[in-house]
């Protein structure tokens, strides 16, 4: 745990979940789907706090037992479908600030949706803020289809290149890497959030990360391949 810079990191865990009903405390491997990511900031070695920010009161008895901290309950109009994702992350800074004169250096939003991230995972995109003097760095995996090689279709079906005027290329080697978000892990610095409201600014570093660590839970077919991975890690073990 670092003892001169001060990380925070907030799980924000909402109720409601249309595509998956009750998302965040489902099992996986027989553990709250939630606790997956509590464990992995728990492991973290430079995160000096672990806070669930959360309107559920089955969440919050949850987060408890796991480990973390829930200093408040969420007000229920940041728990919202079309509620912006960093607003509940403001709200819980501002919280802590004002309520307990606690104001890390560094935030680390993680969302309960990525269970296979690691404590090392975490730890790396700290070193990599730090190291680089990042406003924030946010994960990414490796795109596997490049979009020089996407199409769209008409309503003739006639496919186009997606990316329109660009040059020609004929093997995968001669492209360079795309990075989509992975949504494990978002870091910034706390007082440029406060300042600028997104973890998205000129200064942002990317942390790679693997496929087998990538996964984002969204639908039901994605929490069956995240259960066919616990199954393969057990088995394996």
């Amino acid at each position: 745990m670092s003892s001169e810079i001060e990380i925070l990191a907030i799980i924000p865990a909402r109720g409601g979940s249309k595509g998956i009903p009750g998302k965040n405390i489902r099992r996986l491997g027989g553990t709250p789907l939630i606790a997956w990511t509590i464990d992995a900031a728990r492991s973290s070695t430079r995160v000096n706090r672990v806070i669930v920010t959360t309107e559920s009161p089955e969440i919050m008895k949850i987060a408890v037992d796991f480990g973390a901290d829930v200093p408040f309950q969420r007000p229920i109009e940041l728990a919202q479908d079309d509620t912006p994702g960093v607003e509940p992350i403001l709200h819980a800074v501002r919280w802590l600030i004002e309520n307990e004169g606690y104001h890390p250096d560094f935030l680390c939003c993680l969302q309960p949706t990525s269970p296979f991230r690691t404590g090392d995972d975490i730890d790396q995109a700290i070193t990599l803020a730090i190291q680089k003097n990042a406003d924030s760095v946010v994960s990414v995996v490796p795109l596997n289809h490049n979009p020089n090689w996407m199409q769209v279709m008409d309503n003739n079906g006639r496919l186009t290149d997606f990316i329109s005027g660009g040059t020609a290329i004929n093997s995968r080697q001669e492209m360079d890497p795309v990075y989509e978000l992975n949504g494990a892990i978002y870091l910034i610095r706390t007082d440029v959030l406060l300042e600028y409201r997104t973890f998205f600014l000129k200064n942002t570093l990317g942390y790679v990360m693997p496929q087998e660590r990538s996964l984002d839970i969204d639908t039901p077919w994605d929490f069956h391949l995240a259960e066919m991975i616990v199954r393969e890690i057990k088995w394996n073990q």
